[in-house]
């Protein structure tokens, strides 16, 4: 007998973004089903599918709504074909900028990649890093 686990991705009690369960009344963003699976370059001008143009349009307005709802935004970077550091960077080191805080960036977002692990670090430490610039 083979024993097969299968992970549902919603429920009618539950949502999940990897493993990791989404409260109820949360915010949500999957870059590769809700922008693209094949992000760009930094800005707009270097072509299509931009941090830039993700941060803009997709990311802050998002992000705005979850702070001002007093929820978390769960990002989901799985799915895609790999990310370009300066699309991450411009995207949520970006954000930091914009915001004039790394702090709330990052108390109110929470990562999930379980495809490629070390890319939540490396996200974490644009935010970061983005308060330097």
């Amino acid at each position: 007998m083979e024993c097969i686990e299968i992970l549902t991705t919603t429920s009618t009690a539950h949502s999940y973004i990897g493993k990791r369960e989404i409260p109820p009344g949360a915010l949500t963003i999957s870059i590769a089903d809700e922008f693209s699976k094949t992000p760009g370059g930094r800005y707009r001008t270097e072509g299509p599918f931009s941090g830039e143009q993700f941060r803009e349009e997709l990311l802050l307005p998002r992000f705005d709504e979850a702070v001002k709802q007093k929820v978390k935004l769960y990002v989901d970077l799985d799915g895609g074909y790999g990310y370009p550091s300066s699309f991450l960077e411009e995207a949520f080191g970006g954000l930091a900028r914009v915001k004039k805080s790394a702090s709330l960036v990052e108390n109110t977002i929470v990562f999930n990649s379980t495809e490629e692990p070390y890319l939540v670090d490396d996200v974490l430490r644009y935010i970061r890093d983005a308060r330097l610039k």
